[in-house]
């Protein structure tokens, strides 16, 4: 069985740098010489063969599971050659990671199966689409994740390899439940989700299933590491993120004006530039780059649906300013989107930043779901940006996300997501509403425990916009809702105005997530600060101490320490 282990190998070794197509097709083949080979050379049954030295192991890895007898079984159903090799939970989580990637390539099938059904409306194709994009997205994601875990624990810290790790298993399960997100707008799609949730679903268990294992192994090798190394302060605090000094001095902010950036292309709606269309722009960006690529964007309103796709890493848009360069579309879901496909701009790559460009969707408050900025980029940034629309605003889609000093203004669930995403210094501002419509500041996504993702609002003013402020009474707005069962949220040391309702919270459906939800707030100021009134809920608190308050810090939340420096955009670490 070595050559098959070794096309295997190679298969999984060029995935990350093929196309989704590419990567299916030599999925397929290698399963056929899997399968001629075994034919070959006469193996009966797998589990004839099994070796069951290593199930101890196994059953003690997958015993901090939440599916503790899948994790069990399906690692378990592995050939002997492989299992022999099962000598640690490191070895037990590559092996659930390569099982639940096979899974992904099934599921790839099942979805170009279903597009050549006949009578799909618009938004169905589009749907579907959208989870080829996500599997890509999420082989990607499990690729990456085992060559981390080969390189586990000598080639970053400790808590580098933990936070990275979470990242991109958290976000392999975001992708599972944006798919079938895209099948919930009428009671039709509802056909199509219903043939797609058991294989997403499955891949979401087993990436629930590697995450609490990963997590319980860095947990307790960063913690054998700080028991050694107590009498050194020093480090304890760099490897959190929270050595860096808390801004950047006026000199290093006069770095960031445009003037003192040459970009790499021009965008200039009047022909003026290198190219008239974002799009054309980015298009030409090289791909996989390690260097900053500056797209300069001259003033002008650029009508156009613009994508930064995860093969186009560290492109940077910097405007002439967020009132003159404005980016707008107006996709949106009454007219046959996804709330996915809706977003006027779509940044995957990692590396993505953007200054002084207001992104804007003019769909209006009476076509439901409609985005201005969906972000899935890791290790992405915002500075002096403008996020403008009505229901779901900004898209904080998954992985790690920065926003300082921007705007974001939308009516329901106007943050939402599943990212780990902190926004500083930043103005939240609620619209009116359609009659009969309640604001929610934020939904945030999270489905388990263990992933790494929240929203957090920290040193921000959250208020009404001039439309909304002599009709508050009129239009009840809340800090956010559960959108899935674990939704995370802190809001921090913010300005809160009048325009939130005393109860501060609302619920998604009656009681769901109430209990296993995470909201909290922590040294807010202003007439809709109080807590005395909030919800009564067993997953909202008032976090009181401040040392736990900085573990929602960009520091720690998003190991902030290691990257926001590189960015050039200001920036707190801390509290």
């Amino acid at each position: 069985m070595s050559r098959i282990k070794e096309i295997l190998a190679n298969f999984s070794g060029s995935a990350k740098h093929i196309s989704s197509n590419k990567k299916i097709f030599l999925a397929v083949f290698a399963s056929l010489v899997i399968v001629t080979a075994i034919i070959g050379i006469g193996v009966s049954s797998l589990n004839d063969e099994h070796d069951t030295s290593h199930h101890p192991i196994v059953k003690s890895a997958c015993s901090v599971t939440f599916y503790p007898e899948l994790c069990f079984s399906e690692v378990a159903k592995v050939p002997a050659g492989t299992a022999k090799k099962v000598r640690s939970q490191k070895d037990v989580i590559v092996l659930s990671l390569n099982i639940t990637t096979t899974a992904v390539e099934h599921n790839y099938f099942n979805i170009k199966k279903l597009l050549t059904r006949k009578g799909l409306t618009v938004r169905e194709k589009t749907a579907l689409h959208d989870c080829l994009e996500t599997i890509d997205e999420t082989l990607d994601e499990l690729h990456e994740a085992v060559e981390d875990l080969h390189e586990y624990p000598k080639k970053k810290s400790l808590v580098q390899h933990a936070d990275d790790l979470k990242t991109l298993i958290s976000a392999a399960m975001t992708n599972q439940e944006t798919c079938l997100d895209g099948f919930s707008y009428e009671e039709a799609d509802k056909k199509i989700r219903q043939a797609l949730i058991d294989g997403e679903r499955y891949v979401e268990k087993m990436c629930s299933n590697a995450l609490a294992m990963i997590k319980n192994l860095t947990d307790t090798d960063i913690a054998n590491e700080m028991t050694r190394k107590t009498s050194n302060r020093k480090l304890k605090e760099d490897e959190n993120g929270i050595a860096w000094p808390e801004w950047l001095s006026t000199g290093d902010r006069r770095l960031l004006q445009s003037s003192s950036v040459t970009p790499d292309v021009v965008v200039a709606v009047d022909g003026s530039g290198d190219f008239k269309t974002v799009s054309e722009a980015v298009a030409k960006a090289p791909e996989k780059s390690s260097k900053r690529y500056i797209i300069r964007i001259k003033a002008g309103v650029y009508k156009e649906n613009v994508d930064i796709p995860k093969k186009k890493t560290n492109i940077m848009f910097i405007g002439d300013g967020r009132t003159r360069t404005i980016i707008t579309g107006s996709r949106n879901v009454v007219d046959g989107s996804t709330t996915f496909h809706s977003a006027t701009v779509a940044a995957v790559g990692a590396g993505f930043l953007a200054r002084d460009i207001t992104f804007e969707n003019t769909a209006g408050p009476s076509k439901h779901q409609a985005v201005a900025l969906r972000v899935g980029s890791d290790l992405s940034a915002f500075y002096q940006c403008d996020m403008l629309a009505y229901q779901d605003t900004l898209y904080a889609h998954s992985n790690r996300q920065f926003y300082i000093n921007c705007i974001v203004a939308g009516t329901v669930d106007f943050i939402f997501g599943n990212a780990a995403a902190v926004f500083q210094d930043c103005d939240i501002h609620a619209r009116k509403p359609n009659s009969g419509q309640k604001n929610m500041v934020t939904a945030q996504g999270r489905t388990d425990p263990n992933q790494n993702t929240g929203i957090v609002i920290q040193k921000c003013r959250i208020g009404a916009t001039s439309d909304l402020q002599p009709v508050i009474s009129n239009f009840p707005t809340y800090l956010g809702r559960p959108w899935k069962e674990y939704s995370r949220t802190v809001i921090m040391q913010s300005t809160i105005s009048n325009v939130i309702h005393p109860v501060g919270w609302h619920e998604w459906s009656g009681s769901f997530a109430l209990k296993t939800l995470f909201y909290a707030e922590y040294e807010n100021t202003g007439a809709g600060a109080l807590t005395s009134g909030r919800a009564n809920w067993e997953g909202y608190r008032v976090i009181t101490s401040a040392t736990e308050a900085q573990d929602f810090t960009p520091g720690r939340f998003l190991g902030g320490g290691g990257w926001l420096s590189s960015t050039g955009f200001p920036f707190s670490l801390g509290l």
